[in-house]
């Protein structure tokens, strides 16, 4: 069924057995809340700020390419994209120079006239992506790319930014939107413990090419999905179970997990022969009973 918030809020009304939804954890928990009247379970495929980290280890080239293709698909408006990146301030500066470069190899140094490049879905989102790096900009936040704007368009420029307050509302907030902020960092732990302070991921990306590096990042953060060395990559493999966790998501699907997830196992048992479970019915006495003794007794 199409429709908008009426047609939604109907289906929420009726008794389904299961439901899976994709789109914000504010909508996610009145799906959850509908749910519940019915006793119904549900699978959220949720959102987030889905960090990335770039080790002084990376293939710089490769990383860059890879998170410009990830981060601006869609306008930036994909449950998965790149959200945040923490680069190692050994290789920041080579890194945002590679993106500025792929920007333009991927939609030239006039994006608004290239057709591969998208534009917000409506005004709403639009003015609230505007409005989060126009704050960004007002508190001291350095444009390195984009940071333009057309209204009627609903066009925003592939953008980098970097120097952000990390109490600017694209910080706090999924961007889901084609804006880049880059944050230089020098020790790792820092960095863990940072994502571990916000909400789980519904994706982490780590890029490094050492494995003792990404295991450590791995071993000491908590996300729905993870791929190491590319972004997005793993949403569309089907071996692989995709969800959040928590603020990200309930459930799994995709693939065999979808399967399960649509599906409630039933268990069916049919006797053939004389139960054994029968010498243990009342009456409690005789045999039975010394039966149950030695029962407790050794068991």
């Amino acid at each position: 069924f199409q429709g908008a918030e009426s047609t939604s809020t109907h289906l929420l009304s009726l008794p389904f057995n299961h439901i899976y939804f994709t789109g914000s954890s504010a909508v996610g928990k009145i799906v959850m809340k509908a749910a519940s009247k019915h006793l119904a379970s549900v699978t959220l495929e949720l959102g987030g700020k889905s960090p990335t980290i770039v080790d002084e280890t990376a293939d710089i080239k490769m990383a860059a390419r890879r998170i410009t293709w990830a981060k601006y698909m869609n306008n930036g408006q994909v449950c998965v994209a790149p959200d945040h990146i923490y680069v190692h301030e050994r290789v920041k500066k080579e890194f945002i120079e590679a993106v500025k470069a792929q920007i333009i190899v991927f939609f030239s140094d006039d994006p608004k006239s290239e057709p591969s490049y998208a534009r917000i879905v409506n005004q709403k989102h639009y003015q609230r992506i505007k409005g989060y790096v126009q704050q960004a900009i007002t508190r001291g936040a350095q444009v390195e790319a984009g940071a333009d704007f057309d209204d009627e368009q609903r066009y925003i420029a592939p953008t980098v930014l970097t120097q952000i307050s990390m109490k600017s509302s694209l910080m706090e907030n999924e961007i889901f939107g084609p804006v880049m902020p880059v944050l230089g960092y020098l020790n790792i732990d820092e960095v863990i413990q940072e994502i571990n302070q916000r909400d789980k991921p519904l994706a982490l990306y780590v890029y490094s090419s050492k494995k003792k590096n990404s295991k450590h990042i791995i071993a000491n953060t908590r996300a729905g999905g993870t791929s190491i060395n590319h972004s997005n990559v793993h949403f569309s493999n089907t071996n692989l179970p995709f969800g959040g966790s928590n603020q990200s998501g309930i459930g799994k699907g995709h693939g065999e997990f979808g399967f399960k997830a649509f599906s409630n196992d039933r268990g069916i048992l049919k006797q053939h022969l004389p139960s054994a479970l029968e010498m243990l019915m009342p009456p409690y006495n005789g045999f039975k009973q010394k039966l149950i003794d030695l029962t407790i007794k050794y068991c």
